[in-house]
């Protein structure tokens, strides 16, 4: 029996493997680097071991001091989670030599399927349809063949450029993941992502536990996922399940995994497996009324899955997970940093996370802040539920993308399962341009005004309106409201009530109600973020035209090749590349014209609005 379990990861997957363990009696180990001290996850174990540094390849990615610190912490098992190290067969082998539990497949199983291109080569031998690729394939896909997340990832649909894309994808891949091994298969236009949940025992026995798609993605990575996959006939799912078994079987898999397809009408084609527990398995969850990490647990103890049950559970309604991400999609989702002053969802829906009240959000790790969960029924339930549950959860901190997660949910396309990979490609600009509430400004400047009104802000001699200035979307909006006898008035609007927290007006003869926080000049109003401005602008807050600021924080990795000052640049050519939360982000010329400046370095740091380049363009 395990009694003790060192979980090396962080974050959100850390801190839901820890709950699972205390549920079982067993006691909880948790690494943390020197960015994590005092994240969730390092706080909710038992006990937690110090990673020197901060970066992955310093810290979650150094199996020696991992199994170290398993040793060093009295525990008997491993739990890799998903990422990192999870899928690294050296890694469980070190495990499993150190006399450690490993929660996961076999070393040769990881190692079988670790590369996606000899991982297709196995899975051809097992007769697994499979995409081929010929010289009339465009558009095609590059893809890494070590990893994942849409990390080494191009989608090419002009032959000229093939090469500069593969050259950018070796990068990102040697970057991420160590190998710069990348290969080349059709793009799909209109595919949908679909996936089966697979669980074995060492005594032979393997469960299909239902198909999840996971059609929606941005970059490559998905952002909401659903279980059972809408939409697929019996037969195909009978199909996908005997191609996931025999995918395990070819292996002599044990524990959790995901067989991944990609499927076209009535068409399946192996992608890849996935060797480890997937980030969206609480749909799984929900649906089949399982524990996966306990079932994990289980089996790795050595519990045949037969004397668990005798038959796989059966699958009950239907359930959909979005992904929360510190990001702002409509600026080429950009990822967002910061502190997460409050994160609450209503009752009734599933929350998954890292992050607690006032916990920073920082620039060394995925920005997926949690995962929400809804299960009902039916899928339109489901959908209902969730998409409500996000409207009305409290997220006050930096730019999110629970705007777009709300209107991706309540999409025609979506509501009616005729989503598919490029969804996001022909959708993100109406889903990004829905303007804020008009009355968030207001709202916030009522608030504002009462806390000065205790202090005598009415007046006997008739005043000028009291202005105040916020920026929501990028736009900035000027209020004007008064004190009067009756108390606060503003812009024609009745004010039922203003107090710091709390505002009510009355619009068109029904009654609104807004709740407002403030976290220094940032404000909380309902759903709408505001920035409050001051009184006069900041005459020496200019740049030169054709600057090129960083949007986020992170790091220079690479200035294209031979670019210098005096330059000549065409408009939307690549420029620099910036890696922040693991994604590698482009910087492109603004306009077509001359480098007059370049400040970035490959290597260096820098913060959000930093200068990075200045184009002039011809006068």
């Amino acid at each position: 029996m395990i009694t003790s379990v060192l979980v090396a990861n962080r974050g959100e997957i850390a801190c839901r493997i820890v709950r699972t363990c205390r549920e079982l009696g067993i006691r909880t180990v948790t690494v943390h680097s020197d960015a994590d001290e005092n994240a969730l996850h390092a706080r909710v174990a038992d006990a937690t071991v110090r990673l020197p540094g901060a970066a992955p390849a310093e810290t979650y990615l150094r199996a020696d001091l991992i199994v170290k610190a398993a040793l060093d912490a009295g525990a008997d098992a491993i739990h890799p989670g998903y990422g990192f190290l999870s899928e690294n067969p050296a890694f469980a082998r070190a495990v499993l030599d150190a006399g450690l539990v490993w929660i996961g497949p076999p070393p040769e199983a990881i190692e079988a399927m670790a590369s996606k291109t000899r991982a297709k080569k196995l899975m051809g031998l097992e007769a697994l349809p499979l995409h081929k690729v010929t010289e009339d394939d465009l558009p095609v896909l590059v893809k890494a063949a070590a990893g994942g997340g849409g990390r080494g990832m191009r989608v090419v649909r002009d032959l000229a450029a093939l090469e500069d894309e593969l050259t950018a994808a070796r990068a990102e891949a040697l970057s991420a993941f160590g190998d710069g091994e990348v290969f080349v298969e059709p793009y799909v236009e209109g595919g949908r992502h679909v996936e089966v949940q697979i669980l074995a025992d060492s005594h032979g026995t393997v469960w299909p536990l239902g198909t999840r798609d996971c059609s929606l993605q941005r970059r490559h990575q998905k952002v909401v996922e659903e279980a059972p996959a809408p939409g697929l006939t019996s037969e195909l799912t009978d199909s996908l399940y005997a191609m996931a078994v025999r995918a395990a079987r070819a292996v002599d898999y044990v524990g959790a995994g995901t067989v991944e397809f990609l499927v076209s009408g009535d068409t399946a084609h192996f992608l890849e497996m996935n060797t480890r527990l997937q980030v969206e398995h609480p749909v799984t969850e929900a649906v089949f009324g399982v524990d996966l990490v306990a079932l994990q647990i289980r089996v790795a103890e050595g519990c045949a899955l037969e004397a668990l049950e005798n038959d796989p559970p059966r699958a009950q309604g239907h359930a959909i997970e979005a992904r929360l991400y510190a990001e702002d999609p409509a600026h080429a989702w950009a990822p967002q940093t910061g502190t997460l002053h409050r994160l609450t969802v209503p009752d009734g829906v599933r929350l998954d996370t890292g992050y607690a009240d006032g916990d920073p959000i920082g620039v060394h790790y995925d920005p997926m802040l949690a995962k929400v969960v809804a299960h009902a029924p039916t899928r339109a339930e489901a959908l209902r539920k969730l998409a409500a549950a996000l409207e009305r959860a409290d997220i006050h901190g930096p730019t999110t993308n629970r705007d777009l997660l709300v209107r991706s949910l309540r999409h025609e396309e979506f509501t009616t399962a005729r989503m598919d990979t490029g969804f996001y490609d022909r959708h993100l600009p109406a889903l990004t341009g829905s303007a804020p509430d008009p009355y968030a400004p207001l709202a916030a400047a009522l608030a504002a005004a009462h806390g000065r009104s205790r202090f005598g802000g009415w007046r006997n001699l008739p005043s000028q309106p009291q202005v105040k200035r916020y920026a929501v979307a990028g736009e900035e909006h000027e209020v004007h409201y008064q004190h009067t006898r009756q108390g606060l008035t503003a812009e024609g609007v009745r004010v039922v009530r203003a107090t710091s927290d709390l505002v009510i007006l009355e619009v068109d003869g029904v009654q609104r109600r807004f709740e407002v926080s403030r976290y220094g000049d940032q404000v909380h109003v309902n759903n709408t973020t505001l920035t409050a401005l001051p009184r006069f602008p900041d005459p020496t807050a200019h740049h030169a035209p054709g600057s090129l600021l960083a949007p986020m924080p992170g790091t220079v990795v690479r200035v294209a090749e031979g670019l210098s000052e005096g330059a000549q640049v065409e408009e939307g050519q690549p420029l620099l590349w910036l890696e922040a939360m693991k994604m590698e982000h482009r910087i492109t010329a603004p306009a077509t014209g001359t480098l007059t400046a370049l400040h970035a370095v490959p290597g260096r740091q820098v913060q959000v609005g930093a200068l990075l380049a200045v184009v002039q363009a011809p006068l």
